[in-house]
């Protein structure tokens, strides 16, 4: 028994090292873009890059201001090693927080993660904003692992943005020292334009082509999503849409209220009510990110500089950015009429809008998932990133190849979707199925179970309350 064992282990060996051997390994790739040389890797006709600056960091007395252009360096900078995310709660264990983050942080964070095709040649490309209710996540997550997209032709560009009270404050403090055009309270969506200022400037050299960006989130990205379809600043940066379970049409704050809680908020940390804007930038982030009254972020409003109208008032007056978009929800989470509304009022003319409906739940989570597939569900599914997300070290049961097939599927709409010429007024997945823009009159959406088909939305209720994230 003792000579099996050691047999059974040298074949162990021998079988790893043979695994080893066939397995991509991966070779330096260098790519010269505006601030400088960047050296990533390239594994398998996907290069990727991480920690890729992609504004300021946002430190000291750019604490509260908008993204800046991210300055130049010296030499070769190394680009294959994730950068940490933004300062957000997480769990002293080590485990994962509900946005799928743990370990270090840093206000130091605004990087991006890139994905491209080795041979990429004007490939379209997604600007990818996580979830994680605006106070959590991160842009270099398992679930949005960007392999996938790259083999099938798309550029996928995933951000860390700014979070909690570092990316939505107001104050009146930091209002008295702005420039008169200087944004005020939106900071994280400044970052995501600096983010879609860097995609125009840069992503050619990637291969990528700066007329075709489809802007993309989930939940709170699902969110930024829709705020940018209504920021001046980001029109003609972007060319189409998907917003997945976010699509929240809300009026936004006034600069009085938003300044009024966010004096009521520098309070429960201890500061005065006229605290100076030195007072409130000497606040450690940590602190930020431990208070529960500033670590949600306590303001976003309508500015008058920066962000100058909602989206929904937007979309009623007709004066959006008309591009394409997508949007849908998870069946287990509700929010299907919201997501119905905002395809309603964003294809009522001019660019089409796309509904869907996710309603796949895998075999190992039939017990747990009692209500269908819950918030953040449908995540490594358009990414076709099951192993690569949380699933994969799953302790709870393992994704099969019937998971994997309607992955591959559902990635396959989402990829005809980003290479969509945005006038089309229909696009086809990869089982021939041809899926129209939702009007009031077609009523038609996207339904995906084991198989994508379109039925009417009037058959799809909206829903159970959300329940807990999947995680990433």
């Amino acid at each position: 028994m003792k000579h099996r064992g050691v047999l059974l282990a040298a074949a162990a060996l021998v079988a790893g090292a043979a695994l080893a051997q066939t397995a991509p390994k991966p070779t330096p790739v260098k790519v010269t873009i505006d601030t400088g040389v960047l050296v990533g890797e390239s594994v398998d006709g996907v290069n990727v890059f991480r920690g890729v600056p992609y504004a300021k960091p946002p430190i000291g007395e750019l604490r509260w201001k908008a993204a800046q252009k991210p300055d130049k360096w010296p030499g070769e900078r190394a680009a294959v090693a994730h950068e940490p995310p933004c300062p957000q709660p997480v769990n002293m264990d080590g485990t994962a927080n509900g946005g799928g983050v743990s370990g270090v942080q840093s206000e130091d964070c605004l990087y991006l993660t890139l994905f491209a095709p080795a041979n990429a040649n004007k490939a379209p490309v997604v600007l990818w904003f996580y979830g994680g209710a605006a106070f959590l996540g991160a842009g270099h997550l398992g679930s949005y692992n960007g392999t996938s997209n790259a083999k099938n032709g798309v550029i996928t560009v995933a951000i860390n943005y700014r979070l909690g009270s570092l990316a939505n404050f107001s104050h009146p403090a930091l209002t008295k020292e702005a420039g008169p055009n200087d944004p005020l309270g939106n900071f994280a969506l400044t970052d995501a334009v600096a983010a879609l200022q860097w995609i125009q400037r840069n992503i050619a050299a990637f291969g990528g082509d700066p007329n075709n960006v489809t802007i993309a989130g989930q939940s709170a990205g699902g969110a930024m999503v829709v705020n940018l379809l209504s920021i001046p600043s980001a029109k003609g940066l972007y060319h189409k849409a998907i917003v997945q379970s976010g699509a929240l049409l809300r009026r936004g704050q006034t600069m009085e209220e938003a300044e009024k809680r966010g004096v009521e908020a520098a309070k429960a940390l201890g500061l005065p009510e006229n605290a100076t804007a030195e007072q409130l930038r000497a606040v450690s982030a940590q602190t930020l990110v431990a208070n529960e009254a500033t670590r949600r972020g306590v303001s976003s409003p309508i500015d008058g500089r920066f962000r100058t109208i909602s989206t929904i008032d937007a979309l009623n007056q007709g004066t959006e950015i008309d591009v394409p978009v997508m949007v849908g929800s998870n069946n287990g989470e509700g929010g299907f009429n919201a997501a119905r509304t905002l395809a309603k009022l964003a294809g009522d003319s001019g660019a089409g809008a796309w509904l869907y409906h996710f309603a796949y739940v895998p075999k190992f989570r039939r017990d747990e998932w009692k209500n269908g597939a819950i918030h953040s569900a449908e995540l490594m599914f358009t990414f076709d990133s099951i192993d690569t997300s949380s699933w994969a070290v799953s302790k709870t049961g393992k994704a099969d190849d019937a998971d994997r097939a309607v992955a591959k599927l559902v990635n396959s709409c989402w990829i005809a979707f980003y290479k969509m010429d945005p006038k089309a007024k229909s696009f086809t997945c990869a089982n021939g199925v041809n899926w129209p823009a939702y009007t009031e009159a077609g009523d038609d959406v996207m339904q995906f179970t084991d198989k994508a088909q379109i039925v009417k939305s009037k058959t799809i209720p909206d829903g159970p309350q959300r329940p807990a994230s999947v995680g990433s």
